[in-house]
């Protein structure tokens, strides 16, 4: 199934200046991917339930547990920072002051 695409049309409307090079490959391109996507448009897929995936998926979850090996402390926790004042971390301001 042959799909045509005035690419240059398409071009002038983004604002977009091409060689004539490049029309021609975009345009190549897009006949393509258009062509591609009417040969998926064409397959049956009558009585096929949809889905985001191909394969079943299914969640791992893992229980939370929290040991003292797992368990960092405020002392730790803050050299790890890239600025500190006293026991807090010391970020650059969100807003600025007028």
């Amino acid at each position: 199934m042959a799909v045509e695409i005035n690419i240059s049309h398409v071009a002038r409307l983004a604002r977009l200046e091409l060689s004539d090079e490049e029309l021609d490959t975009y345009g190549r391109q897009c006949r393509e991917l258009l062509e591609h996507v009417a040969r998926i448009r064409a397959v049956d897929t009558e009585g096929v339930e949809p889905t985001s995936h191909p394969f079943p998926m299914t969640n791992r979850f893992r229980e939370d547990r929290v040991t003292p090996e797992t368990v960092l402390g405020h002392e730790e926790v803050l050299a790890q920072a890239p600025d500190t004042e006293g026991p807090y971390f010391r970020v650059p301001p969100a807003i600025e002051e007028a």
